[in-house]
């Protein structure tokens, strides 16, 4: 028996021992993922006839606070921003009011994405305190959806506004006042709702707000607006499109730039602005050119020998004249700059001058192929971008030799080129592709039909003036996105809107979906523009 008994010891040990050595991971249990959980506040969420200035959110676990300044959106906006506090991980939040409050008004503090648990960071999703200073809850709403005008993405954070029609507004509210009710379409969708509004007739406005000042600031934010007053309550769901307004046209102080060169900053369109350079009452022969990849603009002349000169602006009913010294320079030299290489059939050769062309000589040009038979071309200067194109009808697989003798062309100093050659080769019809595109439900012509990549870069245009069917011959493969604009003043490109004037931006419309062109191959589609 004792046998037996120290038998049955020895065999629990052993599975003891081996229970003991077996190695296994410590899970901690599963993992959390629900939200924290309000379980009280003080005052009560929806109070009214609220009288304090501080108020107590009570949660069922630790909590942390989170890029608060950019979630929280506080409705009215006030012009003193509540704190929030504390910083560090808590069972309660604290908010204290730094603003006087409005007598009847009903106030909403939506936290966004900002209160999260402490240990996994779920976030309490939208959570929204709301109180009134009156005897009641104001509980009307209104929502919509929110796009870019032109661009296929649209931005984040972007404010959704109501502005008071009353008696006392104006216009200009925009740009000097924060508006009644607010929302924001924070950082992941592009719809949005404004709640406890009361009735009334309201402005509805759309911003990119840059400074976060709930203020339109023309020179750096995106505005979109509903062209008529919204009349609340309402069911309707309302689509405001972003766009930045080019602005009215301002030139900025010039500066000389060489001996024949002064530079003029702009703001807005500089397009028909007339740039005039005097020295006394004399008026010099000038060209006026872009400035690369500035707003600016190149006013060229002949070198003189002056103190100082004189150079008036005017476009439309701007005006505006300037006085300056000028300096002891040097003056620009000619050189062209030009590209070796593959000739895509849908492009055209292209030579960039540095100073401006006065005189192109087709004499001492000569386009060659690789027979040495002369083609024929025609050319095309672009005096504003100081770019001299050339148009020829190219073959597949063929070679080009483009010459400029000395001499071809002269700039507006007198200077004249060296010799310049140019080796070109095209290739194969079948390394590209065709897409065809039928427009059905156009609502009127002309448009703008382009194709982007995915980063919004055009890498294709055509203008269809009364046809329903766009060709798009030659296209490098590529996956391409399809934009119609719809050109209502007709000049050949999109054109912003206008806040004062109540003008919405042109009307893009975009294909579902991106397009798929390879070589040797023909897309056919139909865009319907009426779905």
């Amino acid at each position: 028996m004792l046998k037996a008994t120290f038998r049955a010891v020895l065999i629990l040990f052993a599975i003891f021992l081996i229970g003991c050595a077996k190695r296994g991971n410590i899970t901690g249990g599963a993992k959390d993922t629900l939200a924290p959980v309000l379980e009280m506040s003080t005052p009560k969420n929806f109070s009214t006839e609220f009288k304090g200035n501080e108020v107590k959110l009570y949660f069922d676990e630790y909590v942390k606070i989170k890029d608060v300044n950019k979630q929280l959106v506080v409705s009215p906006p006030m012009n003193t921003a509540p704190e929030i506090s504390p910083t560090n991980a808590s069972k309660i939040i604290t908010i204290k009011i730094k603003d006087t409050l409005q007598p009847n008004t009903t106030y909403s503090f939506n936290f966004g994405q900002s209160i999260q648990d402490n240990n996994e960071s779920n976030p309490y999703s939208q959570f929204k305190y709301v109180f009134s200073t009156g005897s009641y809850i104001d509980s009307l709403s209104i929502e919509g959806s929110v796009k870019d005008a032109l661009e296929k993405e649209t931005d984040n954070f972007v404010k959704v506004m109501l502005y008071e029609m009353n008696d006392t507004y104006t216009d200009s509210i925009v740009y000097k006042e924060k508006p009644r009710y607010v929302t924001n379409t924070l950082d992941s969708v592009t719809t949005w709702k404004i709640e406890n509004i009361r009735a009334g007739k309201y402005l509805l406005v759309a911003l990119k707000d840059e400074n976060n000042n709930y203020k339109f600031n023309p020179k750096g934010d995106k505005i979109g607006f509903y062209t008529t007053p919204v009349e609340i309550p309402t069911t309707a769901k309302y689509e405001l499109k972003l766009f930045a307004e080019k602005g009215g046209f301002k030139a900025v102080k010039p500066y000389q730039a060489s001996a024949n060169r002064v530079v003029v900053g702009y703001e807005g369109d500089p397009s028909k602005a007339k740039f005039e350079v005097k020295n006394g009452t004399d008026i010099l022969q000038t060209i006026v050119t872009q400035f690369p990849d500035k707003d600016s603009v190149q006013v060229w002349y002949k070198p003189i020998k002056t103190d100082s000169l004189k150079i008036s602006v005017t476009k439309d009913l701007y005006s505006k004249e300037f006085t300056y010294k000028t300096k002891n320079q040097k003056k620009d030299s000619l050189s062209i700059s030009g590209a070796n290489g593959i000739l895509h059939f849908r492009e055209l050769f292209s030579l960039k001058s540095s100073t401006p062309i006065v005189t192109i000589d087709p004499t001492k040009i000569s386009i060659r192929s690789k027979d040495s038979s002369a083609v024929a071309y025609t050319t095309d200067y672009d005096e504003f971008n100081q770019k001299l194109n050339f148009n020829f009808k190219k073959e597949p697989l063929e070679k080009y030799t483009i010459r400029l003798m000395p001499g071809a062309l002269t700039d507006l100093m007198e200077q004249s080129n060296d010799t310049l050659t140019y080796k070109l080769s095209t290739r194969n019809t079948s390394e590209y592709g065709n897409l065809r595109l039928t427009l059905k439900n156009t609502k009127q012509f002309p448009v703008i039909v382009e194709l982007t990549d995915e980063k919004g870069k055009i890498l294709a245009t055509e203008y269809a003036e009364t046809e329903p069917i766009v060709n798009f011959e030659g296209l490098e493969p590529n996956k391409f996105y399809v934009r119609i604009i719809y050109d209502t003043n007709k000049n050949g490109q999109w054109d912003s809107g206008d806040f004062l004037e109540k003008r919405q931006a042109e009307e893009v419309i975009y294909f579902p979906k991106p397009l798929d062109v390879h070589n040797n191959w023909d897309v056919d589609e139909t865009f319907d523009l009426g779905g």
